[in-house]
């Protein structure tokens, strides 16, 4: 993938006016480089950021020569969401990289189809060593395999090239199937009307009897 990309002068506030005329400001740096200012398309980095994300290596074309980075970060509008900066790390294609890569979860468990159980995932992205050009988009996490309440895949289980080395123990829980806990229903009793008759009944009764001591000093 090859992003043509402009060596930039502005900086600062001056910043604004670029992003203003379609353009992001972004960086190039890495290990024994120079730093270098550039700008970026907005429409074409947006378009090849869908498809590689962080995990791919890209070609930036600077006046004519091809440099190897991985976009390591971008910069968000709140509002907008719009990207508004750029961080791009130069890497050297024979030498080894760490870089996090997004698990992709495929298929559906059978348990969890049928309602008797609930996915937990632990993680969902992994840290893993290997040269630039040998990186994954993503790998698969197949859930298919979850066919029994409490199974779990660990990262032993999943399939990645021998070139690839994912730099957690192989025990490590990556998501697993909890059993549905069935919610306990407390039945509320009606409540008892004849108690309540009865004690308006007692009520009414003091009162009238009540009255009738009153009639009686009233009368002497």
């Amino acid at each position: 993938m090859e992003l043509t990309v402009q060596k930039r002068e502005t900086f600062g506030k001056a910043n604004k006016a670029l992003r203003k005329e379609g353009f992001i400001p972004a960086e190039v740096y890495g290990s024994g480089v120079e730093n270098l200012h550039i700008s970026v398309n907005a429409k074409d980095f947006v378009r090849l950021f869908k498809e590689a994300g962080e995990s791919t290596i890209v070609y930036l074309v600077i006046d004519g020569e091809k440099q190897p980075v991985l976009i390591q970060d971008t910069q968000q509008d709140r509002l907008t969401q719009d990207v508004t900066h750029i961080d791009f790390y130069k890497v050297k294609m024979d030498e080894e990289i760490t870089a996090t890569i997004p698990l992709k979860f495929i298929g559906e468990s059978s348990v969890v189809k049928d309602k008797l159980g609930a996915l937990n995932k632990s993680i969902t992205e992994v840290e893993v060593e290997t040269l630039p050009g040998d990186l994954p988009q993503s790998i698969e996490v197949d859930l298919s395999v979850l066919v029994d309440l409490e199974k779990s895949i660990h990262i032993k289980d999943l399939k990645v090239s021998d070139k690839v080395k994912i730099l957690l123990e192989p025990d490590t829980v990556v998501v697993s199937v909890l059993e549905l806990r069935a919610e306990e229903v407390v039945e509320e009793k009606p409540a008892d009307v004849s108690e309540v008759k009865v004690e308006g009944e007692e009520k009414k009764a003091e009162k009238a009897e009540a009255g009738k001591g009153e009639n009686k000093e009233e009368a002497k």
